[in-house]
């Protein structure tokens, strides 16, 4: 296996390329950039900064990675860091910045994430593994967002969001509160419209975790009094049930955070 180089491209000294790497026509590799192997880039795609790509990503024309994050005033430093897990895939003019160094600096992505065109990450974001973010979708700072989620087209998430894993994002969604694992919210600004069923049965959640989610769902936003008080009601009634207990102490970790709830 050998890696190789369009000669029309530019990859500064010092950057690190593992076996079998592509580097195709008109793309540019910055100095503090490692791409893993088996890694491609098409055509016309940059990695800047101190970026880490893992195995067998895969960058389409005019992907760009690395690039400082979108702060006014904030200038290039060697602290602020892209990690990219294996076999992610990025399509054209898809984007992922850098994180700042005054909040650690890293901004994550996991393994095996499909980020199509247009869609943005930004800096500080810690995306789980197996997320899909569709055309456009647009991630502020400070995100963190769970295993297995799906964003619509055009949906957009506010700063310091919390998306828990296997949720489900309508499309030109706007997300201004934290969504609870398996929830699915649509709408602007986006509610809650229940549990995101078809993607949990895809993921091959069977009758008994559906109903066991369900049941907890139901006892947290149904039903009389307060909101608070149906939360602690079903910590004590779903005890040592995994799925129904993600759900409950998602909202609970969130503390004085806004959550998604049904319209």
């Amino acid at each position: 296996m050998t890696t190789t180089i369009h000669p029309t491209s530019v990859v500064e000294p010092g950057a690190r390329l593992d076996v079998d790497v592509s580097i195709g026509p008109f793309c540019h590799v910055g100095a503090s950039a490692e791409l893993g192997a088996g890694t491609r880039l098409i055509s016309h795609a940059t990695v800047l900064g101190n970026t880490r790509l893992g195995k067998n990503c895969t960058l389409h024309p005019h992907a760009a990675l690395g690039g400082v994050p979108q702060v006014i005033g904030m200038k290039e430093q060697p602290e602020s860091r892209l990690e990219i897990g294996d076999g992610c895939e990025f399509r054209e003019y898809a984007t992922a910045h850098s994180g700042m160094p005054k909040f650690g600096g890293l901004t994550s992505v996991g393994t095996n994430c499909y980020i199509m065109i247009g869609a943005h990450i930004a800096h500080d974001n810690r995306i789980g593994n197996n997320v899909v973010m569709a055309n456009n979708v647009s991630l502020a700072g400070h995100i963190e967002v769970g295993d297995n989620v799906w964003f619509g087209g055009l949906s957009a998430v506010h700063q310091f969001s919390r998306i828990g894993r296997n949720a489900f994002i309508g499309g030109g969604a706007i997300v201004v509160d934290d969504v609870i694992p398996f929830g699915s919210v649509v709408g602007n600004h986006a509610k809650l419209a229940g549990l995101n069923t078809v993607g949990l049965k895809r993921r091959g959640f069977s009758k008994s975790d559906l109903h066991q989610i369900r049941s907890a769902y139901k006892a947290v936003f149904e039903g009389g009094g307060l909101f608070k008080d149906r939360l602690e009601q079903a910590a004590i009634e779903f005890a040592g049930q995994s799925f129904a207990m993600e759900l409950i102490d998602f909202i609970r970790k969130g503390g004085d955070r806004p959550i998604c709830k049904p319209g």
